[in-house]
């Protein structure tokens, strides 16, 4: 683990803890969650359902995204929530962590380009598992097959089968 991965106490580069985390989420309550197809919040949300995960939609401008009601705000969920995964700027990431554990979260999943290592030291103390700088859609189709169809080298080579 690096310096800062070690602070955190999650190693974003860890296979087995992402697996993990993949493994046991079933929720995702996706902040920011965009209703145009072209942004990425809908291209990743649109395939982690695709693969058995219930989406959440998390943005107060839209009724509906995905086929799913969309709610204001993450406190106003009415189920329960695995992750909580954050399209949004790391300014407003404080705030997100707060209303995470609120409703319950076991992860705060922070996307690619959003880091916030004040709030991820607080999610950690309240319990949460943190992974930040990462798209959930990439991790997915890296650990769970979906890259290596088109010839990307995942870099996740075993002669074991994941747990």
């Amino acid at each position: 683990m690096d310096g800062e991965a070690a602070v955190l106490g999650v190693a974003r580069d860890d296979i087995s803890t992402l697996r993990h985390i993949l493994q046991q989420t079933r929720t995702l309550a996706v902040v920011g969650l965009s209703a145009n197809w072209y942004r990425p919040s809908y291209f990743a949300a649109k395939y982690m359902q695709d693969h058995g995960y219930r989406i959440i939609p998390v943005n107060p401008g839209y009724d509906e995204v995905l086929g799913e009601r969309c709610y204001p705000d993450l406190a106003s969920i009415p189920e329960p929530v695995d992750m909580v995964d954050v399209f949004r700027r790391a300014e407003e990431a404080p705030a997100l962590v707060e209303q995470a554990a609120a409703i319950g979260a076991r992860t705060f999943w922070l996307q690619l380009g959003v880091v916030n290592d004040a709030a991820a030291r607080r999610a950690e103390v309240l319990g949460l598992q943190v992974v930040m700088d990462r798209c959930v859609k990439i991790e997915h189709a890296r650990l769970f097959g979906g890259l290596n169809w088109m010839g990307v080298n995942t870099g996740v080579i075993s002669a074991r089968r994941p747990l």
